[in-house]
């Protein structure tokens, strides 16, 4: 008896020293920054990170800031864009790319370099495709007779420019999630309906969509809490001064300007906390709504 307890109390110090990484790691670098992010929203941060006690008056000063209002719009605005053009988009390139097509592989990796592309560089090739000087796309509109457009400078028309770029890099990594899903139905059922006389289409909605809600459900969730968190894209095409930013900017655009610009970081993490609610209803209520249309079997 004493050498089995002696081998269990063995496996159980080895299996605490192997995990024993992982749980600094998520300590460190997931949980500690949540904790302090927490924190100082109810402080003010000043120099060296001097905390001072200031309750709520971060999160009064955060709802009577229209900044933040406008900051908030302009990030709800990307997801009713962004995350509806991406699910259709990818979903019709998904089902596309699953026909029995000639270049089939070619055009799958030709889809996907959006998503191993570092978002700093995609941003940049994309300001100058959208440069009112020298871009290529107002090359081509000035071939064509037509002027020159400010699109990252014109206020009505820089938002635009970056749901163009969001949904562009983001349609071919959820390309492949979808296609992964509808390559695992089985083919018993395109079949079954075949021999039923079920057009392409009629198949589609019949089986392919109710069958892949699962995937379509895991695209929506990351999809949709990706586009709230959209900073890189904003950040590296607009200019940081004039009426462009701040008609485009997102929350998380506006907590960088804060903690690190404006050196209000009790404020900034406010504004994190707050944006954290938002996602994390937002996501509750998704989970409690996808017995309604999400179809496991």
């Amino acid at each position: 008896m004493k050498a089995i307890s002696k081998r269990k109390k063995m496996d159980y110090i080895s299996g605490y020293t192997m995990i024993l990484p992982l749980v600094l790691g998520l300590g460190v670098f997931y949980f500690y920054p949540i904790f302090k992010v927490f924190y100082d929203s109810f402080h003010e941060v000043g120099a060296f990170n001097k905390t001072k006690w200031v309750g709520l008056e971060n999160y009064i000063q955060m709802f009577h800031d229209s900044t933040m209002w406008h900051a908030l719009f302009n990030t709800m605005r990307y997801v009713l864009v962004i995350v509806p053009s991406v699910i259709i988009l990818s979903l019709l390139l998904a089902v596309f790319l699953n026909m029995k097509i000639k270049g089939k592989s070619f055009f799958r990796v030709v889809y996907f370099i959006p998503a191993i592309t570092m978002s700093a560089a995609v941003a940049m090739i994309w300001r100058w495709m959208f440069n009112s000087d020298y871009g290529i796309i107002n090359y081509i509109l000035n071939i064509f007779g037509m002027g020159s457009i400010q699109f990252l400078s014109n206020p009505q028309l820089a938002w635009i420019a970056i749901c163009i770029v969001s949904v562009w890099s983001s349609v071919g990594y959820n390309m492949i999630i979808l296609l992964a899903g509808i390559q695992g139905i089985s083919r018993s059922y395109y079949e079954a309906a075949s021999m039923d006389g079920a057009s392409g289409i009629r198949q589609f909605f019949s089986i392919t969509l109710p069958l892949i809600t699962p995937t379509l459900f895991f695209v929506l969730v990351t999809t949709l809490i990706s586009t709230f968190q959209t900073f890189d894209t904003i950040y590296m095409m607009i200019q940081k001064t004039g009426l462009a930013m701040e008609a485009s900017q997102s929350m998380v655009v506006y907590f960088y300007k804060n903690a690190f610009e404006f050196s209000k970081k009790g404020y900034a993490s406010a504004l994190a906390v707050f944006l954290f609610l938002i996602i994390m209803l937002i996501t509750a209520l998704q989970m409690k709504l996808q017995k309604k249309w999400v179809n496991y079997e």
